[in-house]
Parts: C-alpha cells; structure tokens; sequence
C-alpha cells in the first residue's frame, strides 16, 4: 500500500471544516439543517439563540462551504451544501455517543 499525503490546500480546507464544527451553536445549527432546510427565523426560534448570533455563525458555514442558501420570497432557506456535511454531523454524534457508553 502506497502512502501519500494530501496536499497544504487540501490539508488546509480539511482543518477549515473542522474548525467549524467545533463550535457548539455551529454543531446545533447543522444538526437542525440534518432534521430540515430552514430560515433564520426558525432557527432562532429552535434554538433560542439571537438572530445575530444565528446569522453569524450561518455565514461562517456558508463561507466554510457546509451550508448552502437559496431565496424563497421574503426568506433565506439554508441547506447542507451536500450529503457529506449530514454524514461528518452524524458519525461525529455517533461517535460522541459510544464514547460516553
């Protein structure tokens, strides 16, 4: 078997990511989007955390390219830019889980 490291780039947007998600308001966000796509305001409203803090911590995602935002009238619905943010959330909880068995 042949070992190559990636990349600085690759190494560098990996750690991007994890960053991310090590942030507790960041995990409850994306663990939300896991359930359904959403608005600010519903995220709000879950999560019991200010709307500023909401939309800071979404454009932090959306900058790392975990979530995704489209126009839908009068809101902005955010998504999980692809499957592998779902799949990082869930081993992740998964993870934590068995851990504390």
């Amino acid at each position: 078997m042949s070992f190559q490291m990636p990349d600085d780039t690759l190494i560098y947007k990996s750690t991007e990511i994890f960053s991310a998600l090590a942030d507790s308001t960041r995990l409850k966000i994306l663990y939300s989007l896991a359930e359904s796509d959403m608005h600010v305001g519903a995220l709000v409203e879950l999560l019991h955390i200010s709307q500023p803090a909401v939309s800071h911590q979404l454009r932090l995602l959306r900058d790392r390219g975990l979530v995704t935002a489209k126009r839908d009238g009068q809101y902005v619905i955010y998504s999980f830019a692809d499957e592998h943010v779902r799949l990082l959330i869930m081993l992740g909880l998964e993870h934590a889980t068995e851990k504390e068995s």
